[in-house]
């Protein structure tokens, strides 16, 4: 497997293993939140906004995206935000394709994403994810990098 810089010819394959890796992630979203207000903010689909999402983070300027590809497959990536002020590193989104889940893939895309952090100067990592089972590998993957949970409890309701 091979870490290399994205490059927009990728966007198809990477919208479609990450549509594919955050299928179970949504469908325990959905378990796990008020039916309606998981419906407000996913009126067309989570894909819809998933697509737009990775299709946003592709092209952002201020973003670094760096794809993981094996056999000359893209099998995964990460993408990166600096916030400078802060010398704060972010882990923006991260995918894997299923069907190279569990090989070590997503371990190297945080480990890779971290390493560029250092370089750039950044003093701290900072990485988001969903407390739902749907999560749960991917908090296991922050955990095995050295992360420390921040408890915080957000709240929903339907008006």
């Amino acid at each position: 497997m091979r870490i290399e810089p994205y490059d927009k010819s990728q966007l198809d394959a990477v919208i479609r293993l990450s549509l594919r890796a955050w299928t179970p992630v949504f469908d325990s979203l959905q378990k796990a939140m008020d039916f309606e207000v998981y419906r407000s903010f996913y009126p067309d689909g989570w894909q819809v906004n998933q697509q737009k999402a990775v299709e946003e983070v592709c092209r952002a300027a201020d973003t670094k995206v760096w794809v993981a590809n094996d056999s000359g497959s893209t099998v995964g990536f990460v993408a990166v935000k600096l916030h400078l002020e802060s010398s704060m590193g972010e882990i923006y989104m991260v995918a894997v394709d299923p069907d190279y889940q569990q090989r070590g893939i997503g371990t190297t895309l945080v480990e890779f994403a971290l390493d560029f952090m250092k370089v750039a100067g950044m003093s701290v990592a900072m990485v988001e994810t969903g407390g739902d089972p749907g999560h749960a590998p991917a908090r296991y993957t922050y955990e095995k990098a050295g992360f420390g949970l921040l408890p915080i409890a957000r709240y929903f309701k339907k008006l």
